[in-house]
Parts: structure tokens; sequence; C-alpha cells
């Protein structure tokens, strides 16, 4: 694809929506980027321009605009304080899918990127050889010699840090089985749900996805898991892959359709975030179809501290004498709309003595893997927020999002001061609702 070429394509998907830009600069404030940039070209009023110039031919697309547009964490604070609701996630969206284009005719993506995002995480059984090597990894006491001689950062340098911050995963007994229907663990069934299991989590975080599933019965749900569910395709969205996010999103909607199901949980707010936007994503499919299977599958979409918050019956036991501050997870707040839920449940556990973090409404910086991309500049603003957690002391650092929580500990093994834990939510609920597993 030319650089003409794309700059019509530009220019049809984004041009009425980069002109809704009024240029005010209320969303400087709110991006992290440009807090820690300080250039005009790091903020999203500034992003949308280039975009627009590139869209009319005036600058070109890989050598002035790439670099801007990989730049953006695409936290999508920007568009809760702009006063005129312009669609940045959509200009962003459509500007990384026109970047990745040109570059893969181009040949000048990045080939091993692509190998994990098409062959990883497209293949469910795939992902299952790498939870099990991962697992063998852990408990064959591998992972503690290349741990105690520093491998992994002396192979890749910085990024290797990241391996430290991997979770500890529990016997294999806890990895949740698909195709099954879990029944609701009280005495009357006040809600049918399905559980969207996720790649990562399912992988590597595992835990996570069965202290959801448990705390779900115990709150008097029957809950289904779909044996043929896909990744979200949020890590291919955030790259410009919009065609294969868009073959994830059909699997996902032929998967989940087979149920008859109020609602269907997430627990990880880039996945809501995407799962959420799937009739955006499919809204100019020629097949009316798939646009109504996306409506009726985007409704549905809850994050679970929503549905916990609302069904407000977690069998809390004894107390947590725990001082607890929470990173809320960019897509939980900006895109899903259901920011409050996390804060209003920990604020319900009973001997919690929480402390929000001064910049909670601000990214960690994790950005699906932008703090891979881009290190230094992830590293920028997770120390400024690693700050404030250092002034807070808290016992536990509480995130929603298997990202925020890989980032978060690394800034704690990095940054921290007291070294606290680092844990999702439904851990810490699962805790208080005595749910312990080995």
């Amino acid at each position: 694809m030319t650089n003409a070429n794309a700059m019509e394509v530009l220019h049809k998907k984004t041009y009425e929506e980069v002109n809704q830009c009024i240029q005010c600069g209320y969303c400087l404030p709110a991006c992290p980027t440009y807090a820690s940039m300080e250039t005009e070209s790091a903020s999203p009023r500034g992003r949308i321009n280039l975009v627009k110039m590139a869209a009319e031919g005036k600058i070109d697309i890989l050598e002035d605009l790439k670099e801007p547009i990989d730049l953006c964490l695409g936290c999508r604070a920007c568009e809760v304080a702009c006063p005129v609701d312009v669609p940045y996630g959509s200009i962003l969206e459509h500007a990384k899918e026109t970047i990745h284009d040109m570059e893969v005719q181009g040949k000048g993506n990045n080939r091993f990127k692509d190998f994990a995002l098409n062959q990883l995480f497209m293949k469910p059984k795939t992902m299952k050889i790498s939870s099990d090597l991962y697992y063998l990894y852990q408990k064959s006491g591998l992972q503690k010699v290349v741990r105690s001689a520093n491998l992994p950062e002396k192979v890749v340098k910085n990024i290797g840090s990241f391996e430290k911050a991997m979770p500890s995963v529990p016997s294999k007994k806890y990895h949740i089985e698909r195709g099954k229907r879990y029944p609701a663990k009280t005495d009357k069934t006040v809600k049918t749900v399905a559980l969207f299991l996720g790649c990562i989590n399912d992988a590597v975080f595992y835990h996570v996805n069965y202290y959801t599933l448990e705390l779900l019965r115990l709150s008097g749900c029957d809950v289904y898991v779909p044996k043929e569910q896909n990744c979200c395709g949020a890590l291919h969205a955030h790259q410009g892959q919009t065609k294969q996010t868009k073959t994830l999103a059909k699997e996902n909607l032929l998967a989940f359709e087979e149920y008859e199901v109020d609602t269907i949980i997430t627990n990880a707010g880039g996945c809501g975030a995407i799962l959420q936007e799937y009739d955006h994503l499919l809204k100019d499919e020629n097949d009316t179809e798939w646009k109504a299977k996306a409506k009726t599958f985007t409704e549905k979409i809850k994050d679970i501290s929503e549905v916990l918050s609302s069904l407000n019956s977690l069998p809390f036991k004894g107390k947590l004498d725990k001082v607890v501050t929470y990173q809320p997870s960019c897509h939980l707040n900006n895109v899903q709309k259901a920011g409050a839920y996390p804060e209003r449940l920990i604020r319900k556990i009973p001997g919690i003595t929480y402390v929000e973090l001064p910049s909670k409404h601000s990214c960690c910086a994790s950005g699906g893997v932008y703090n891979i991309q881009h290190y230094d500049e992830s590293m920028k603003i997770l120390g400024s927020k690693m700050t404030e957690v250092n002034v807070i002391q808290p016992d536990i650092v509480v995130t929603s999002n298997p990202g925020c929580l890989i980032q978060m500990t690394h800034g704690i093994n990095t940054y921290g001061q007291g070294q606290p834990e680092s844990i999702h939510l439904v851990e810490l609920i699962a805790r208080a609702c005595g749910i312990n597993i080995q």
C-alpha cells in the first residue's frame, strides 16, 4: 500500500471524526504520555491533528505519524475528558490499522510479534500447551535456577525483568474445564451467566478465573463456560490487526450464542472493553446477521465487579486487617464505564483500610504490550505511580486486569518500598470469603 493509497483509506475512515476535535486542550491533563513526554505530538489533540494531516496528504504516514501513534497507550482517558465527544478510540484504531497494513505490504512488520499474536493467542490449543510448559517451568524448579542466575534480564535487557512479575501458578486442578455448567452453591439460582476466560488469564492467571467462578457460584449464579471461546482480540486491535480481531470476534459470538444467559462475565478490563465494542468492530459488515449477533452479545458483557456489586450477596468471613490501594483498569473505567464497582467492593470487605491512589484515574502504562515495546516511556509513568504507592505503604495493591497486575508487580519489584503484595480484585474478595487455593 503506497502512502497515497493509505492516505485515501485514512481520509475515508477518519476525516469526519478528526474534524470533530475543536483543539481545546481539555484532553491534555488526562493524557499520561503528554504528562511524561511534554510534547504536543504525545497528546490526543496532537495525534488527532497528525492523523488529519496524514489524511490530507500533508505528512508521510510511516515517517511522521507512526511513532506518535505507537507511543499512545490507548487508555482513552481523553474520551472521558473531551467536551465534544471526539471518538479518539476509533481514530486511533483506524490509524493503527492503516500503519499495520502499510508495514505488512512493505514487509516492515515485526515477524516475532505477528507470530505471537497470530500463531499463539489465536489458537487455544497452543495457549494450552504454553500454559502447561509454564506450569512445568515453575514446578520443576527451573524457574528458581533461571531467576537466581538473572538469565531473563541478561538475555533480554529490561524486558526480561518482567519474568519476575509473572504469577506463581497453583495446581492444575484449579484450571477451569471448558464446555461445562457449574451450578450455583446457593439454595436458589438468582442469575445464569457465562464466563469469558481470556487467553493470558486462562494460561497463567487461571487462579483468577477460578476465584471468579467460585465467587459467582457463591453469589447464586449458574455459570456456563463455552468450550469454543477464543482470545478477545484486544492485543490484535492494539496492533492494528483489525482483520484478525474480527475473526476472533466472530468465533466468540458463535461460541457464546449457544447459551441462554443473562450476562457474559469478564474479569479483565482490557478484554471487557473490546468485547463490549464488537458491535462497533463489525458495524461495516455486509452481513446483517453478524451485526445482530454482535449487538446481542455486547449488551450482555459485564465486569465481574459490577455483577458481584449488584448481587450484593458475598459471604464474607472474618476480617482482613490490611491496608489496600487500587490501580484501576483504564478500559474498565473509560470504555466499560464500570470503574466505580471495584472500589465499592473493596470498601465492603470487613477490616480493610482502603487508601486511594491520588493518580488512580491515570494509566499504569501497561497498555497491552506497550511496556514491552516502549519500556523506557512506560517506566517513566510507572515510576511516578510507584512514588504514590510508596507514600501509602499498603499491604496489598489491587488491580482488575492481568496486564495491570504484571505492570504493578514489576513496579513493586523495581521501585517498591516495603514490598506490598500485588493481586487481582477477585483474589482479595475470595480471601475475604474464605476461598483459598494451593
